[in-house]
């Protein structure tokens, strides 16, 4: 679905925005574009795709930095690269954390806040709400577009916000565990009832331990999950291999830590949403022996080979027939 936000004034927005907003994640950027409406430039120091957890801030990112007029940040030990970033920049924005007023979960791997909190809808509208007020006192003179742009915008995050918790109810309530690569989930499991299961803490750049394969090993073999998910933004290698040596299959890659490009399937915030909802769903309500799309081909795959050399030995026997009998 493509969100479309409505402005009051189309002649406003032939004009070349002047404020620039930086935002550190595409996640954070994809809000403040629905929302800004064209009306300031909005830019992403972290890229679509990348990793914010173990990102490296390059020269570019201090002299963006440098020029904004705004910055959004996450905060809750999401980007501690930042504060050495904008300290190197010497810039005059100002930052605002778009997490305020989010009740924040305490990491069970670290002694720390999980920054994941996007991950609920609900929680999706605390944020558009502090990046609306932070438009607005950046640029007062269209404060109304940005009131109005919000409004579409928070209905829509309201419609999704059901519409998980709906579609959530379909899987059996015993299949209700969410493995993943990393602890990204937790905002969502907690507001959408799944427990949460993964192989890394709340930040990619830990290493996994032994214990952690084994925990993981043990919920698959007592619960009989079908389905584990990787992530875009973190190497499946390890969650793959451990899937695979206790018989379970892939359900999906999800996306966390970044929206993905134009043209995938979570090209936003509301896209990324639905997607990871409407995959996990599927994977984890098939009945049993149910195969993924990818699985789906292998057989098939293999009934061709088969058959072809069943044909082959056929025809063998048939030539050789035919040569005895001449």
């Amino acid at each position: 679905m493509t969100l479309v936000l409505l402005c009051f004034s189309s002649c406003l927005l032939a004009q070349t925005p002047t404020k620039t907003v930086v935002a550190t994640a595409s996640i954070f950027a994809d809000m403040a574009e629905n929302i800004a409406g064209g009306h300031v430039t909005v830019k992403t120091i972290v890229p679509v795709g990348g990793d914010p957890h173990i990102y490296e801030p390059t020269p570019a990112d201090a002299r963006l930095v440098a020029s904004a007029d705004l910055i959004l940040k996450n905060s809750l030990t999401f980007e501690g690269w930042l504060d050495g970033l904008i300290a190197n920049a010497n810039t005059k924005a100002k930052v605002v954390t778009i997490t305020e007023g989010i009740e924040a979960i305490q990491s069970a791997h670290k002694n720390s806040s999980d920054p994941h909190a996007w991950m609920s809808a609900a929680n999706g509208l605390i944020y558009i709400e502090n990046i609306k007020n932070a438009l607005v006192d950046l640029d007062p003179a269209h404060r109304e577009v940005y009131e109005f742009n919000y409004g579409v915008y928070r209905k829509q995050l309201e419609d999704l916000d059901a519409y998980i918790a709906e579609q959530v109810k379909k899987i059996p309530e015993q299949r209700r565990i969410l493995i993943t690569s990393h602890d990204a989930f937790e905002y969502y499991g907690k507001r959408y009832g799944l427990r949460l299961e993964s192989v890394l803490g709340i930040s990619t750049d830990a290493e996994a331990q032994t214990s952690d394969m084994v925990r993981l090993a043990n919920v698959m073999k007592e619960s009989g999950v079908p389905a584990v998910f990787i992530e875009t933004t973190v190497n499946p290698k390890l969650l793959s291999q451990i899937a695979k040596d206790n018989k379970v299959r892939i359900g999906g890659k999800l996306f966390s830590d970044s929206i993905g490009p134009k043209g995938s399937d979570a090209p936003s915030y509301y896209e990324m949403l639905k997607y990871n909802t409407d995959t996990i769903v599927k994977a984890l309500s098939a009945a049993d022996g149910t195969k993924t799309e990818e699985e789906q081909i292998q057989p098939k795959s293999g009934i061709f080979t088969w058959s072809l050399l069943a044909l082959l030995l056929i025809g063998g026997f048939v030539f050789v027939a035919k040569k005895m009998n001449k």
